[in-house]
């Protein structure tokens, strides 16, 4: 039984996802957190008066891209490499590239080996992140093959005692996760700053089941908004149904979010805690790529910039009100200068 067959199973409109679910609490959240203290950066918060004069209202950005290897995966990844550090005789995933060096940097500082699935067009900065943290990379074709396959004839091959650890659909990686909001609304907090709403991009659905966790336990009255790829947008979907909803690989440049599915935790969570979920176009990504570097003076990833867009997007439409306190989340900065260059230079037509 795989993966894949498990979430077809699934898929129907009645099921009651959160039946017999191991689901994470805020109390695993916590937990996580002592684990990562002194591990993980506590990332800082910063503003902009030229985007608040811009949109009217407060805008708190979460920089995770200033996270150890770039990203808030590394959370999720030595969260769970440390529940089972004891009993793993190796550690296996797979991923476009954040959760990819989040794994093999955690299991190299566990002192484990780990065996990480990698796309045949992940991007170079990613792939060669992993392989110097001591990952070994093996190849797939993520738009001919099943990754959930890949990974079980993979696993066959390694020793025995090796421990699969998916990018977000398991319990400690989803409260690793949850520390970004944790911080994030405690800081807030210690400022007499309560979030109105809450930016949170979404691929698999790992931070925003997470942050969701520390929002509605820290900060119940604000409003989580989750943003897709308009290219992907399988969780509004799934949303929108009340049922995981299966799409083709994503062609978007959000490579952190070219999922095909919501896990099964994440959307049992998403389900609960979700206020909405939006989409946003790849031109709107690059938008807020050059806004970042250009006014904040951070290089951010297309992923990254999902929140800012998407908070951008419900501004414009009028959906969120002038004066409002509004958090958004830098997933990543990992993008190497050459495609950096090639996106914050290109026109929206080139793009497609």
């Amino acid at each position: 039984i795989t993966l894949a067959w498990l979430h077809l199973q699934i898929n129907i409109k009645m099921y009651d996802a959160d039946d017999n679910l191991d689901l994470p609490s805020y109390q695993d959240v916590v937990d996580a957190s002592k684990i990562l203290d002194s591990v993980a950066h506590r990332t800082p918060i910063q503003t902009s008066r030229t985007l608040d004069n811009e949109l009217g209202v407060n805008t708190f950005i979460k920089c995770e891209n200033l996270q150890r290897m770039g990203a808030f995966k590394f959370r999720g990844g030595y969260n769970a490499v440390n529940h089972c550090k004891d009993a793993a005789k190796g550690i296996l995933t797979y991923s476009s590239g954040n959760h990819a060096q989040a794994i093999a940097l955690a299991s190299k500082l566990h002192g484990i080996p780990a065996t990480i699935i990698m796309p045949t067009d992940a991007p170079p900065l990613k792939l060669q992140a992993t392989k110097s943290y001591g990952g070994n990379v093996i190849f797939y074709d993520r738009y001919t093959e099943k990754r959930d396959e890949v990974a079980k004839r993979v696993k066959e091959t390694l020793p025995a005692g090796t421990v699969f650890i998916p990018p977000y659909d398991h319990k400690y990686v989803i409260a690793g996760q949850g520390t970004v909001g944790k911080e994030m609304i405690d800081d807030l907090q210690s400022e007499s700053v309560t979030l109105d709403y809450l930016f949170v991009c979404v691929g698999g659905g790992g931070l925003i089941s997470g942050m969701s966790l520390a929002a509605k336990a820290l900060s119940p009255n604000t409003k989580i908004i989750g943003v897709e790829p308009e290219a992907g947008n399988d969780a509004q979907q799934s949303l929108q149904e009340g049922r995981i909803v299966h799409i083709e690989t994503p062609r978007t440049i959000a490579d952190g979010a070219q999922t095909q599915h919501l896990g099964i935790l994440t959307f049992a969570i998403m389900k609960k805690h979700v206020s909405q979920m939006i989409t946003v176009t790849d031109e709107e990504l690059v938008d807020e790529m050059k806004f970042f570097g250009e006014r904040m003076k951070m290089v951010v990833e297309p992923t990254g910039c999902l929140g800012l867009a998407g908070l951008r997007k419900m501004v414009k439409s009028g959906e969120v009100r002038n004066g409002s306190a509004c958090g958004v989340v830098i997933s990543g900065g990992n993008i190497g200068l050459k495609r950096y260059c090639e996106l914050i230079s290109s026109s929206h037509s080139s793009l497609h």
